[in-house]
Parts: structure tokens; sequence; C-alpha cells
């Protein structure tokens, strides 16, 4: 009897993480920098909210570190198949490589992108476009970034 409970939870949990709203994982980004990002996504009804702590590193310079929040709109290509885009902002710390230089930096950001979900799994994979414009700290003016997420749907 345990087991059949168990099960039923398990198949229950599954069902509901299908349909979530709100996700959690990683984005490895690749483009004027380098870094990775933990990546958190909340649900607002069609729409939804990312915000991302990232670390960065950069050839000429040494590394940043942001958050970047940016207000989605979705839809779907397919059953389990999807595009987003939004806009947002960014705030983060500049460092040079010897740490004796560091600076605040701001800028907007906007991103296009793709996601899949699996049906089986609450796992979310996307890859996205985020160009910005820096307009505060140590790169004023334009970059971008590409990145391939992983994502937990709950």
């Amino acid at each position: 009897m345990k087991k059949v409970i168990l099960l039923l939870v398990a198949v229950f949990s599954l069902g509901m993480a299908v349909n979530a709203q709100n996700a959690i994982g990683v984005r490895g980004a690749f483009g004027s920098g380098n870094g990775a990002e933990l990546s958190y996504m909340h649900g607002l009804g069609a729409n939804r909210l990312e915000l991302d702590l990232g670390w960065y590193t950069y050839t000429n310079w040494g590394g940043y570190v942001n958050l970047t929040g940016i207000y989605q709109w979705k839809g779907e290509l397919g059953s389990n198949f999807g595009w987003y885009a939004g806009v947002g902002a960014n705030i983060g710390f500049w460092m040079d490589k010897q740490g004796n230089d560091s600076n605040l930096g701001l800028g907007l950001d906007c991103q296009a992108g793709l996601e899949y979900n699996f049906q089986a799994l609450p796992l979310q994979v996307t890859l996205d476009a985020r160009p910005h414009w820096d307009f505060l700290g140590h790169s004023n003016g334009f970059g971008y970034g590409l990145a391939l997420g992983l994502r937990y749907r709950f």
C-alpha cells in the first residue's frame, strides 16, 4: 500500500511540475564575456519574470558580478516547445584582474529565446540571445550574450 501511495504522489508531483509556472536552474553564457548565472523564473499569468545572478570574465578587464531582471512575454510553438522575448535591466560590480580598480555597472537588456519543456520530467532547456547596452561602468556601450540554460520547473 505504501508503494502505491508513493507512486501516486510521484505521478501527481510530476504532473504538477509539467504545468509549473516557476523554474530555477543555471545558464551558461558566452559572447562579450563568458560566464554562468543562477537563474530563477517566476510565472506572472501568461508572462513571467526572469532573475539571473551571474559571474562573467572578460579577456582584457577582469570579472563582473551582476543581477539581471527581465520581464518576458512567452508563446507556444508546439506542445512542449515555446518562445520568449523580453526587456529588463542589469546592475553589477566590475573588478580588474589585479583587484586595484572596481566600479558599478548599470545597463538595459533585451532577450529572445526558445525553450523546450520535457513532458515526463520537470525540466526545461533554453537557448537565448541577450543583447544589452551598458551606460554606466567599465564596459559602456553595446554587448551581447548567448546562453544555454537548464532549469527545474516547480
